[in-house]
């Protein structure tokens, strides 16, 4: 239990940093600091394939929902089929990156990522479907500072994080295959 106090007191102190650095610079990152941060160590803390490989597939989830909201603006009714089609192509496109990706970009750090932009524009969208191409990238990119603060926070203990992984899979009689890259399988 104790072990898991120190990731936990780093992460909301960069989250507490977050906001105070925000509003020193005038960053409206109070909306999305909990949020940001806390899926950017979610991307961090799971040691699943290497550190480029998830958040480079945070990334292809995160565009692939701003083009989703894109579409819904540009051509898709503002109705409940107009949201379930944008939904249905954002979880198929992030499904097909990962079946062609051959599991280097994994679909749960896509579909974090497409939390990230979700949870930080839907309600601005929904508000204003016109002001798509003004407002959404002021929510895309404060949440993702916050997710590359949240990110940072974990990189900070990147090798206690993965040591305290490995005890626990040796403490269950579990183990970890990694092939030649490194990627866990």
């Amino acid at each position: 239990m104790i072990k898991n106090l120190l990731p936990g007191a780093v992460i909301a102190v960069f989250g507490a940093l977050t906001i105070a650095f925000g509003q020193a610079f005038g960053l409206e990152l109070d909306q999305v600091a909990l949020l940001g941060v806390a899926l950017g160590a979610v991307i961090g803390l799971v040691p699943d394939r290497s550190n480029v490989q998830r958040i480079a597939a945070f990334l292809v989830g995160f565009m692939f929902a701003w083009i989703g909201y894109g579409v819904r603006a540009a051509v898709l009714p503002d109705s409940a089929t107009g949201r379930a089609l944008a939904i249905l192509l954002v979880i198929v496109l992030c499904m097909a990156i990962a079946a062609v990706a051959e599991g280097r970009f994994p679909l749960w750090a896509m579909l974090v990522g497409v939390a990230a932009m979700v949870g930080s524009y839907e309600t601005t969208y929904i508000e204003s479907p016109s002001q798509f191409v003004a407002q959404s990238p002021t929510a895309a990119t404060t949440v993702l500072l916050a997710a590359a603060i949240g990110h940072l926070a974990t990189m900070l203990l990147g090798s206690k994080i993965g040591q305290q992984r490995e005890l626990e899979y040796s403490s269950r009689g579990e183990h970890t295959v990694r092939d030649n890259e490194g990627v866990s399988q």
